[in-house]
Parts: C-alpha cells; structure tokens; sequence
C-alpha cells in the first residue's frame, strides 16, 4: 500500500472518529433531553460547547420547562441570557414558580430582573408570601420612631408593615429601605398633626389609616398591603422640658445683661471717685493760694492786722463749732 493510501486512510478514519467522538462525548446529555420530551440536536450541543456554554445546563433548564409545561423558548434565549452573566436555572424556577402560582411573568422581564441584579426565584415567591417589615429596623439601633404632639408629649410607636414585591417595578424600584423611611415620615407626621398623645393612644389605627392613604410604595419595588402598629407608647413631656430649657436660656441672658449693668455701674462709680479726686486736689491747690493771697494783700496795704485776726478768729470758732456738732458743717457767722 502506498503511502498516498495511507494517508487518505488516516484522514477517513479522523473524519469518522470526530462524529463519534462527538457523539458519545455528549450522548449522557443528548439521551437526557431525547428521554425529557425536550429535544436538543447533537450539532447544537457542540455549538454551545464551542461557544463556553454549558450543554449540562442549558439542557436541565429545557427539561424543567418541559416538565412544567413551559417549553416555548429555543436555546438561544438561554444561552444569551447565560453569557450575559445571568443564572439560568434561577430564572427557569421563577418562570415555574410564577407560572404555578398564576402570576404573569415573560422570560425578558425574568431575564431583565435577574440581570438587574436582584433575585428573581425570591422576587415570585414574595409575591406570593407576603414580607413583613418591621419599622422602624431593629438592626439598625433604634426599637421606635419617636414624634411629638401638639402638646409637646413624646408618643414612641412601633409598626409593622406587610409587602409583596412588585414584579412590574422590580427593575428599577426602590429597596426596603425606602418603605421604612416612608412608613417612618409618615408615623411622624401623623403624630405631629395631632392635638394629643392621647387622641395617638385612643386610636393608633389612625396612623396607619393616614399613612396608607399617602401611597408610599410609589416609585419602589414592592407593595403595601398593610401598616399595623404593634406598640404605641407615651415618652417624655418634650414641650416642658423645652420651656424650661428655654426659661433656663433666659435666665443666663438676663443674668448676663445685669452683670453688663453691674459692670457699667462700677465702671461709673470709679469714674466719680476719680472726678472727686482731681475736684479735691483742685480745692487743696486752692487753699494753697489763700496764704498767699493774704500775704500780699498785707504787704501791699489791703488788709489790715485787725482784719487778719478777726479772719483767724472766726476760723477758729468754726472749727471749734464743727467739733462740737460731730464734724457737722459749720455754719458761717456773718462779719462784724
């Protein structure tokens, strides 16, 4: 034989090995969905092969969907809904589940949910199995919302809200979060609109009657089926504490007003100490001259010695007046 027939040889038998190969490489998988009703071509298998898809799961999810009645989608939309990052089988039991329980659900919008990155098998059976929220949430610190009256009394409540999800607003819709502080708005504003704490603990029905009406699942991702409030309770009287608070601030305003006065009043009392001063050393200057004033009028022949004895008679008598009354003024004698 030649070595041309050889070779034309080798090449027939790769070329038949190949198929073979293939075939038996996924006859497990190929037998599966040949048993499941779900039919799936050996070419297609080693198509998702190539294109890094696995068979194993593309074909478990068509068999799920057959069984549930739901095989009306080719591969391909399950093989682009796994290379885009999504989980297959996460989405094939939401189809199930919703399909089962008689809520509407495509594949795009199960697809476009799971895609957005939130759990779509959890989304459909919220919506069948109602959540309850507590408000506000415990993990977060606080145990009640606190609001006040009108009459300045403190009412600290506590609610518990119940939502299904929304699977029309899933993508895109606002989180838990936003309920709780919606539901909590609300509390506060209820309680604040009241003329009370006692009309709040007469009728805490009141609370979650108004906050429903106000449509706080707006815009988010669930729904409210219910507000109830599971504790209502009376706090601190708010309004006294902040009238005395407000007294107390007062107080220290006025407090430092006097002692402003107080400050000016002492500030003044020096200054006329100081004027009484400078008015006495201006009086001592003065009684300094008068020696000297009666010494010239003597010299120059306009006081008399008689006169200058009389003037130290009567300063004597004064004095001896003053003396004798305890330092009183004297009264001045009229000259002879």
């Amino acid at each position: 034989m030649s070595g041309a027939m050889q070779l034309v040889m080798v090449v027939v038998i790769i070329l038949v090995m190949i198929p073979v190969f293939f075939f038996f490489y996924f006859l497990n998988v190929w037998i599966r969905a040949l048993a499941s009703q779900a039919h799936v071509s050996i070419m297609t298998l080693v198509g998702m092969k190539l294109r890094r898809v696995p068979p194993t799961l593309i074909v478990e999810a068509l068999i799920r969907l057959k069984k549930a009645g739901l095989l009306n989608m080719d591969t391909d939309s399950l093989e682009a809904h796994y290379l885009a990052g999504g989980e297959v089988l996460n989405v094939v039991n939401a189809l199930i589940a919703a399909d089962k329980a008689g809520i509407a659900l495509t594949f795009q919008r199960a697809a476009a949910i799971d895609l957005a990155g939130r759990d779509v098998f959890d989304a459909v059976r919220l919506s069948v199995n109602p959540r309850v929220i507590d408000c506000p949430d415990p993990t977060k610190g606080r145990l009640t919302i606190d609001a006040v009256a009108k009459d300045g009394i403190q009412v600290k409540a506590k609610a518990r809200v119940t939502v299904r999800a929304c699977l029309e607003r899933l993508v895109g819709g606002a989180t838990e979060e936003t309920i709780i502080a919606r539901v909590g708005e609300g509390i506060v504003t209820t309680i604040g609109s009241s003329q009370s704490y006692a009309v709040v603990l007469e009728n805490p029905d009141m609370i979650s009657k108004r906050v429903l009406d106000k449509g706080l699942d707006s815009g988010t991702a669930f729904e409210i089926l219910s507000i109830d409030i599971a504790d209502v309770d009376v706090g601190d009287n708010i309004g006294a504490r902040l009238q005395a608070d407000q007294a107390e601030a007062d107080k220290r305003v006025a407090q430092a007003r006097a002692e402003v006065r107080r400050a000016m009043a002492v500030a003044a009392e020096q200054e006329m100490k100081a004027r009484v001063q400078e008015m006495q050393a201006k009086v001592v200057a003065a009684q300094a001259e008068v020696p000297l004033a009666m010494a010239a009028a003597l010299r120059d022949g306009n006081l008399g010695v008689l006169d200058y004895y009389r003037i130290e008679n009567i300063k004597a008598d004064t004095e001896m007046r003053s003396a004798i009354i305890g330092g009183g003024e004297a009264v001045p004698e009229k000259p002879a």
